[in-house]
């Protein structure tokens, strides 16, 4: 062997992709929903497997492919232990009384016919204020299914609501990781970036809400106030339910504007719900714990139990009850096993440069700004479904992107845009993507039963797409400032080449 490692061809690219949608289509037929279980994981490693040994053929050594998969497992890492606070945050939120407060005054307030619409506005409203979409979904968003719910509603349809509400905050805030990331790799700053995306995301996000509330007062609602007193009479007989729990949320959200780190945010929250379980909930620690002695005892273990475990709180009404369950740390073990298989994949696919030669062949069809948003927005969903992770769906192709941006004239803010639009919200629509594995988790709801419904996630690429084809408020250089980019540009590719030749 020369050593001389090949360029992978289209088809040798396509192969490792193909055998995955393939074990994945074979998953949904025949374990139905229990895929994330281990079908998918398996898939993915066998997917990953077979783009192993073409990288192998091409002439890459396995140590550098193990070296780019750890790494990649690496980045994933962060995602990973913010699900496990999760977890915990809503084992504590449920045995204190938080959650089920929630509920109680949210179905005194909120009429079935827009319960959709408010919930997405709510989830708006909180991931903008936080600038977290997994916050927003792990917090109001779990209430919000419990809502909804009670009051009749198909739990996908208000998981699409909930993550569709989330998403545009998350999209739209100043506090958000990923817009700060997407004008940082496209090279504009962060107020413009906000500023230029309201000309795609307002008219998704209204539209969004006509639908919802379109549903909302389509459908029959004879026996939701019904079922939302029985719920409510449930929830009374078995909790102690007061406003004062509402510091727990308020608490939390405050934490995060504040600009806390995620971590300890989620800590800091699930410290205060299990400290009110302690106060407020006393009769169900001592439920939880199952054990005899002093009540101190009974609280460590039924705290302890709550954020590590699956525990289940009674309450005589099996609608209710089935709210009423949470599978702390250990119910999130599943989907960090997928996040850990998708990295595999992921970072094989990138090791072996098979994606840059399938995300290459984009570059042909580039003509003008609807081809050339079209073709990034398309390059977005490609690494969302197969490096798995938002982050790196938005810095690649914004780094592969960038350079075809500036040579047409087109300011960064419309790649910034573009990115955003794509790499961001379509994420979640991915069962094995981080955010997807996640929301799915949280909520109890398959991604492929609530993708359909979440209509901001699904009309954002399209409308960015449709905007840039419509030639509405492109924004390109002047002649001027078009040979001072292109200037710019040409100074730090050599600056580039002569450190790399220094080294």
């Amino acid at each position: 062997m020369s050593g001389k490692i090949k360029t992978p061809s289209m088809l040798q690219s396509l192969l490792p992709l193909a055998v995955l949608i393939l074990l994945l289509t074979l998953n949904v037929k025949f374990f139905r929903d229990d895929t994330l279980s281990g079908a998918n994981q398996i898939a993915l490693i066998l997917a990953a497997a077979v783009a192993g040994i073409i990288a192998v053929a091409l002439g890459h050594k396995w140590l550098d492919i193990r070296d780019k998969v750890i790494k990649g497992i690496g980045t994933a890492m962060p995602a990973i232990l913010i699900l496990f606070l999760i977890g915990s945050l809503a084992g504590t939120w449920m045995i204190s009384g938080v959650v089920p407060m929630l509920i109680y005054y949210g179905l005194e307030i909120l009429h079935p016919k827009i319960f959709l619409f408010a919930s997405v506005f709510i989830c708006s409203l909180v991931s903008v204020s936080t600038g977290s979409s997994w916050s927003t979904v792990a917090t109001i968003g779990v209430a919000l299914l419990g809502i909804g719910k009670a009051l009749g509603f198909n739990e996908a349809m208000i998981a699409g609501a909930i993550i569709s509400g989330a998403y545009f905050g998350d999209k739209m805030s100043p506090l958000s990781d990923t817009t700060n990331l997407a004008p940082a790799v496209a090279g504009t700053d962060l107020f413009t970036h906000v500023r230029y995306m309201v000309i795609t995301t307002g008219p998704s996000w209204i539209i969004t809400l006509i639908i919802f509330l379109f549903i909302g007062f389509l459908r029959d609602h004879t026996d939701s106030a019904t079922s939302a007193a029985a719920v409510q009479a449930a929830i009374k007989a078995k909790f102690n339910i007061t406003p004062v729990l509402l510091i727990v949320p308020a608490m939390l959200i405050y934490i995060i504007v504040k600009k806390v780190p995620p971590l300890p945010s989620l800590l800091a929250g699930t410290l205060l719900g299990a400290l009110c379980a302690v106060i407020f909930q006393p009769h169900i620690l001592q439920e939880v714990a199952a054990t005899d002695g002093s009540y101190l005892k009974q609280a460590y273990i039924a705290v302890t139990k709550t954020m590590f475990g699956s525990v289940a709180v009674t309450t005589g009404d099996a609608s209710v009850d089935e709210l009423m369950k949470t599978k702390g740390m250990a119910g999130m073990l599943n989907t960090v096993w997928l996040i850990i298989c998708a990295m595999v994949f992921g970072g094989i696919m990138e090791a072996s440069g098979m994606l840059k030669t399938i995300t290459g062949k984009l570059m042909r069809f580039v003509h003008n700004a609807g081809t050339l948003v079209g073709s990034t927005v398309a390059t977005c969903l490609f690494f969302n479904v197969t490096a798995s992770d938002q982050y790196l769906a938005i810095v690649v192709p914004g780094r592969m992107f960038a350079k075809k941006f500036r040579d047409m004239g087109f300011k960064p803010e419309l790649l910034s845009r573009t990115l955003e639009d794509s790499g961001t919200v379509t994420s979640v629509l991915v069962p094995w993507n981080t955010c997807g594995a996640t929301q799915s988790s949280v909520l109890g709801v398959s991604t492929w039963a609530y993708a359909p419904y979440c209509f901001f996630n699904i009309i954002s690429p399209f409308m960015s797409v449709f905007i840039a084809s419509m030639n509405i408020k492109i924004r390109r250089y002047t002649p001027e400032e078009h040979a001072k980019a292109l200037e710019a540009a040409d100074l730090e590719d050599r600056e580039i080449i002569i450190d790399r030749g220094v080294e």
